[in-house]
């Protein structure tokens, strides 16, 4: 699985960040994420709302943080 994350250093991106890695470390997940900041790329990729987070190259998450059950949700069922 490939994950992630673009941002833009804002509050809301950090929080992203943590929750994130709360949620692979809850699931026993080895995945890590990749933390991207260059904001062209966000916008190549359609993307106009930090922060984003992709997974296996598709919008799982744009411009809100969801919570650690959420992403594990979301995790889980792509590791499937």
């Amino acid at each position: 699985m490939r994950i992630e994350v673009y941002v833009i250093g804002c509050a809301k991106c950090r929080r992203l960040e943590r929750n994130l890695e709360e949620a692979l470390r809850e699931l026993g997940m080895e995945e890590t994420f990749e933390r991207l900041e260059d904001i062209e790329e966000i916008k190549r990729r359609g993307v106009m709302r930090a922060p984003v987070l992709f997974i296996d190259g598709g919008v799982a998450v744009a411009g809100f943080v969801p919570g650690v059950e959420e992403l594990k949700a979301m995790l889980a069922s792509r590791s499937s």
